[in-house]
Order: structure tokens, then sequence, then C-alpha cells
């Protein structure tokens, strides 16, 4: 899958801040890059932002997605990042709970795409 297309699914559109998606772009790659490798989660973490990003889902997926998103981009947690083991297991929780409620729309090439970003240094689509 080429970058260009998940680009697309990374520009501001003109609700960016409705639901505080200007947020969770402006943070999710910087947290990303710093804890990925931490991460079990991180595949599905990437392909939910590309999903809730893609023009194409539908309004109340990107809802779900953005609500997951933003849990785990926000710095206050029911348990702190910060705590070895346990500090992502509430956003893990969070995560796959989103996914299971709309995992028919996060399509092969979310996952594809996230696959490609993780495996290419984590750089955020341009």
């Amino acid at each position: 899958m080429s970058t260009e297309h998940t680009a697309a699914w990374d520009e501001a559109g003109p609700d960016q801040d409705a639901g505080g998606e200007g947020r969770v772009r402006a943070e999710f790659w910087p947290k990303v890059r710093r804890v990925a490798s931490r991460l079990p989660f991180a595949q599905d973490l990437v392909a939910a932002y590309f999903c809730a990003f893609d023009p194409a889902t539908p309004l109340h997926v990107k809802a779900a997605l953005l609500g997951a998103l933003a849990y785990f981009v926000l710095p206050i947690d029911a348990v702190p990042d910060v705590l070895p083991l346990l500090g992502y297991s509430d956003d893990a929780a969070i995560l796959a709970t989103a996914i299971k409620l709309v995992t028919g729309h996060i399509r092969p090439a979310h996952r594809d795409a996230a696959r490609e970003a993780l495996a290419g240094g984590l750089d955020a689509p341009a």
C-alpha cells in the first residue's frame, strides 16, 4: 500500500476539531513513537487511527474510535501509563472494546497501513 493513500486519511477536514480530532491528530504519533515497542496492541492502535481518519468511515465508527484514541493520548487515565505492566492495560481495554464494536469497518487497507507505519519507523503520514 502506498503512503499517499494513508496521507489522505490523515489530512485535516473542515470539522477537524469536532470531537477532539485535532488533539488526537497532534498527539497520536508522538506518543506512539515513544511507546509502540512496549505495546502488544500497537498494530490495532495504528489501524484504528487510520480507520478513524478515513473519509469513507461512517461517523458513528469515527466517534467510537476517536474516543478510544483520545483516551490513549490524554495524560489522565484510570491507570497511569507510567506503571510497569499495568500502565496501558486500561488503554488496551478501551481500544479493544471500540474495535470490537466497529470491527467490520477496520478494513485490510487500514491494517496494511498500520503494519507499514510500524515497520517504517512510525513517521506520521505527510
